[in-house]
């Protein structure tokens, strides 16, 4: 297991995202710092687990001085995204280990950009920027600019270039090896689980807790490692708009649980008593300058503070009333964490071949 080795987990669900799925891991495989693997992980979908197994054996022929294998896995832990990403975790064996969505393409100096943040032996993490790709082909005129998170995107707010954060983005991130076997893995019982409504928080509760043990890790942001991620055009609606910020809200309830109010929620109030005011008042201005979308934007940076502001109230009292607890998985040295299942479920393949 080398530090400077680089394992890229994509945590994966659906058929539905076939194409994307295929697209994310040729990605990877054109990076121009390969990586040392790249880990499908199927979340509880046999059907996806079979077939990706297919693929990968017979379009993964090994090429000449070709980096890397394309590996599939079941998920060895309850259903969700943490789980996955716990499962990848253990099964991985770069001394780095990088998380992009399975409906996202990396930029071909994504891995590099990633692997530069860890010459400062305090950096434990670093993430990069999304850019949303828009299924209309271009951006609602009413969707704001500041609430691109709601469809999984780096959003105005962020600091430019390569900067410390508390936490960074789950979709686009990577953590040193060593983060795990210090704070844990991702907790189970925040964030997506199979269900219906979009949770999220995994990453923000993580890197809460990896700062909390590990007072002088240093996390960054480095806005060149780009990702390009696809937004459906049922997220390009206002109804998931106000739903996913409600979601938020209840997420973030969680992690202020977990890990008090004060660290918790120090982002946000940045967010919402500096970013978002601002938000307000530009649209405000281009309506009066008859720009198209202003007033909507607006309006939505209003509506979704006030979804998310209600469900951080209504997940607050239930988390009191229930007593709402999450789990970190232990992850050890060698990669140790949760089962690894089946071995006979896992298909190791050569490098793969992404059409």
């Amino acid at each position: 297991m080398s530090a400077g080795e680089i394992s890229v987990v994509i945590c994966v669900y659906t058929e539905d995202r076939w194409e994307d799925i295929l697209a994310a891991v040729a990605s990877v495989l054109r990076q121009s710092r390969p990586a040392l693997e790249t880990l499908l992980v199927v979340d509880h979908n046999r059907a996806l687990l079979e077939r990706l197994g297919r693929f990968y054996t017979d379009t993964g022929a090994g090429r000449p001085g070709g980096a890397g294998e394309v590996r599939v896995l079941p998920n060895a832990g309850p259903r969700g995204l943490s789980a996955g990403r716990n499962t990848g975790i253990a099964a991985s064996r770069g001394g780095v280990i990088a998380f992009l969505d399975d409906d996202a393409a990396a930029e071909p100096d994504w891995l590099r950009h990633l692997a530069s943040g860890y010459d400062d032996p305090r950096v434990m993490a670093v993430g990069g920027r999304t850019v949303p790709v828009w299924a209309s082909g271009h951006r609602p005129s009413w969707f704001p600019d500041e609430f691109d998170w709601v469809v999984g995107c780096t959003y105005r707010g962020l600091p430019p270039g390569r900067v410390p954060v508390r936490n960074v983005l789950g979709g686009n991130a990577s953590f040193r090896r060593a983060a795990f076997e210090a704070a844990g893995g991702f907790a189970t019982g925040i964030g997506r689980d199979g269900g219906r409504r979009p949770l999220g928080c995994e990453e923000t509760e993580l890197c809460i807790r990896l700062t909390r043990t590990l007072p002088h890790a240093v996390l960054l942001i480095d806005d060149r490692a780009v990702i390009r991620h696809r937004v459906p055009a049922a997220r390009e609606r206002r109804a998931y708009f106000r739903t996913r910020c409600y979601a938020e809200g209840l997420s973030k309830a969680l992690v202020a649980r977990s890990a008090g109010t004060g660290r918790g929620l120090e982002s946000e109030r940045r967010y919402t008593t500096r970013v978002l005011p601002l938000g307000v008042a530009r649209g405000i201005r281009d309506a009066a300058l008859g720009r198209p979308g202003g007033a909507g934007r607006a309006a939505a940076i209003v509506s979704g503070t006030a979804a998310a502001v209600g469900g951080y109230l209504v997940g607050s009292l239930r988390a009191r009333r229930t007593g709402a607890r999450f789990t970190a998985t232990a992850i050890g040295p060698s990669g140790d964490g949760p089962p690894r299942g089946n071995p006979a479920a896992e298909s190791r393949h050569p490098r793969g071949a992404a059409a």
